[in-house]
């Protein structure tokens, strides 16, 4: 699993689903928003707790979350 790609897919999914700014996010699934910044950014890894958590409040399950991460193209990919 690509930890840049996971921190891709939950910005992603934040933005597309939930409207909330990283901080905003952050509070709302009870992490710190540097933590939060560091996993989207692809600095910090992040266990499958954790993530479950965040895909709680991004509104969907973990298999919704590796299906869009399959789709999702690695930022340095050429079109």
């Amino acid at each position: 699993m690509d930890i840049s790609k996971v921190g891709e897919t939950i910005k992603f999914l934040r933005n597309k689903n939930t409207n909330l700014s990283q901080e905003e996010f952050a509070v709302k699934v009870g992490l710190d928003r540097t933590y939060l910044s560091r996993v989207e950014s692809g600095q910090k890894n992040i266990t499958l707790e954790t993530l479950n958590e965040i895909c709680n409040g991004l509104g969907v399950t973990i298999t919704e979350f590796f299906l869009v991460y399959d789709e999702m193209l690695p930022i340095d990919s050429e079109v």
